[in-house]
């Protein structure tokens, strides 16, 4: 009966994030996903109460897996923070700028004013990255491969450099697919400004 129900759950969340990303979050309806599901209004008001519960859901399921890939290459074992940022940057850039999560945040955007959509999407997460790159980061100062500062102001300085080059043209959905020797280039560019600001001088 489990097996059935995750089964019919799964059904729910590609049917909705196939809806969401045709017509946008705004004009969806769950009445529109029930007629791509072929199911009743309460069979999917059983598994989600809402459309934002249900948008969320899909936006976390989507990206889960990759989302932990990404937080595990914050290494501490690597001894060059260097490339240990580099390593992180690569996966973070590849990540946030697919296509498939550039859409969910365009959507997340345009609704976050009018719901709490926003709220739950910012905590599912900036929230949560934010929490582990700072933990990284004080690591790192602790170990002195990076000199001693606040480090959850220090993880939003690498976050924005990481972006810094991409953000605008995301924002105003002028960028174009990103490729694996542009976000390369750019990391390294993002990590060396973080190094020229918090690493250690060597006197």
């Amino acid at each position: 009966m489990r097996a059935k129900s995750e089964t019919r759950r799964q059904a729910i969340l590609q049917a909705a994030a196939e809806v969401f990303q045709e017509t946008g979050f705004e004009r969806t309806t769950m009445s529109t996903i029930c007629e791509r599901l072929g199911y009743s209004k309460a069979t999917l008001y059983n598994y989600f109460s809402s459309k934002e519960e249900l948008f969320s859901a899909v936006v976390f399921e989507a990206t889960e897996a990759e989302f932990q890939a990404t937080l595990e290459a914050l290494d501490s074992t690597v001894e060059d923070i260097t490339l240990a940022l580099e390593l992180f940057g690569r996966r973070f850039l590849t990540l946030i700028y697919s296509p498939q999560v550039q859409a969910m945040r365009r959507l997340i955007v345009a609704e976050a004013g009018r719901s709490d959509l926003g709220k739950k999407s910012y905590e599912l997460g900036p929230v949560r990255s934010e929490a582990d790159i700072a933990q990284f980061l004080q690591q790192a100062m602790n170990a002195g491969k990076l000199r001693q500062a606040d480090a959850r102001v220090a993880a939003f300085h690498l976050r924005g450099l990481m972006e810094a080059e991409w953000f605008d043209r995301f924002l105003f959905q002028v960028l174009k697919e990103v490729t694996t020797e542009e976000i390369n280039a750019t990391v390294k560019r993002a990590v060396a400004a973080f190094m020229a600001a918090y690493g250690v001088v060597v006197r």
